[in-house]
């Protein structure tokens, strides 16, 4: 059973770091140092695919927390 769920957050953690790179980023060079091109622009609404992509990685971290706690009682 330990083995499974083992198998189970490998293939979590890398569907979840898929779905995070894939998310667009407006954020440019200076964005990593607190900078915005757009002032005031820090609402987005997010539509079509970007929220669908936004909702699964949200859904796919849940999980992943999950298993992990699983594992943890499991011990």
């Amino acid at each position: 059973m330990q083995n499974l769920i083992s198998y189970i957050q490998i293939i979590l953690a890398v569907i979840l770091v898929a779905l995070i790179l894939i998310q667009q980023s407006d954020a440019s060079a200076g964005g990593a140092f607190g900078q915005s091109d757009n002032w005031g622009a820090g609402f987005h609404t997010r539509r079509g695919s970007e929220k669908t992509i936004f909702i699964s990685t949200i859904v796919i971290a849940i999980l992943f927390v999950a298993s992990a706690i699983i594992t943890l009682l499991i011990k």
